[in-house]
């Protein structure tokens, strides 16, 4: 079965390959600890520079989830409360997991075809990170670069923390314009599901060793601490990073896998837009995602497209939440390749 569910997703064609070449290198039984793993931390750390153009001076560290990452954040980094903007279900998620742990957490939710209106931005300084959804997988909406430079300019001395769960390995990230960034490997890398990523410029690396939060399993002074010699602070998915140097070393540099999305979510807007019956989720072009497709319907039409589809062989994404019973999510990840894109163009424009 051909699944475009928004995550998780495909894996990349040569995962077998991958597998096989863990086992046969001894990947399985590696220690953490071990010179094999420090060497693997590094190179993968060194393809992030050269594939996905991670800046230089960017920490990177692995974490068992995207969701986990809210934790730690408002855990370790953020010493008055945190500032969220967000359009969708994991958004919220966000603001919620954050308010357990600093309640003075706050934020303004933003409509799926809105643009972030920057200049009328109110952000008070019983703030000192702004937490940002870049991609909204529930509900197929993005917050483009521009958006975020504007925001970066309009307060410059406050943290920004991006979730890219959807997003980083798929479109190009300007990572100069936030401090934290975060994604799970099992949307846009390509990959089985089980390893987090997370992002930090020297500035929160700065604020985490100020704050020197160590209380906790995931304190993430602890986990700095490791990566400076390339380890973690707990035994790892080190399959998961394994697949991850692989995977990374294999594909184009993220502009050429950026221009090949942005080309393929074209033909798939037209596809719908053109459809009898169909339409766009999100109608505004400036806040649609590049790497989500949210599509609507009746919800008869829905269930008997997705039925359809299944009875082809391919798996469209359910809706999420209350859109789930008038929507389906078509994800437009890396992995699928162009050819699988044209085939579900085909079959979805009999509707």
């Amino acid at each position: 079965m051909l699944t475009f569910s928004a995550g998780p997703s495909k894996v990349y064609d040569m995962m077998p390959q991958y597998l096989q070449d863990a086992y046969q290198e001894g990947i399985l039984s590696a220690n953490h600890r071990s010179a094999a793993f420090m060497n693997m931390y590094q190179e993968v750390q060194r393809l992030f520079h050269e594939k996905l153009h991670m800046p230089e001076d960017y920490q990177l560290l692995f974490t068992s989830s995207a969701t986990e990452n809210w934790e730690i954040i408002s855990q370790s980094i953020v010493e008055k409360a945190s500032f969220h903007i967000y359009s969708g279900s994991f958004g919220k998620k966000w603001i919620n997991f954050a308010q357990y742990i600093i309640p003075n957490t706050s934020g303004i939710k933003i409509e799926a075809n809105e643009v972030i209106n920057v200049p009328h931005l109110e952000i008070g300084e019983e703030f000192d990170l702004i937490a940002i959804t870049q991609n909204e997988t529930s509900n197929a909406t993005q917050v483009p670069m521009e958006v975020l430079e504007q925001i970066r300019e309009k307060y410059p001395e406050k943290l920004i923390a991006v979730d890219t769960t959807s997003s980083m390995a798929g479109i190009e990230l300007k990572f100069e314009l936030a401090d934290i960034w975060y994604a799970s490997v099992q949307k846009c890398f390509g990959l089985p599901a089980g390893l987090g990523i997370l992002i930090l410029s020297p500035r929160a690396i700065e604020q985490t060793e100020r704050k020197g939060e160590k209380g906790r399993y995931n304190s993430l002074n602890f986990m700095l601490e490791n990566a400076r010699s390339f380890q973690t602070h707990y035994t790892p998915n080190v399959l998961g990073i394994y697949l991850l140097k692989r995977a990374l070393h294999d594909i184009p540099e993220i502009q050429h896998i950026d221009e090949n999305l942005r080309d393929r979510i074209q033909k798939l807007e037209q596809c719908i837009i053109q459809s009898k019956s169909l339409r766009l989720l999100v109608e505004n072009s400036e806040t649609r995602s590049t790497t989500v497709l949210g599509v609507t319907g009746t919800e008869s039409l829905i269930s008997e497209v997705k039925k359809a589809a299944e009875a082809e062989g391919m798996q469209l994404g359910s809706g999420y939440g209350p859109l789930k019973p008038t929507s389906f999510r078509i994800a437009n990840f890396p992995a699928i390749t162009d050819s699988e894109i044209d085939r579900l163009i085909g079959f979805l424009i009999k509707y």
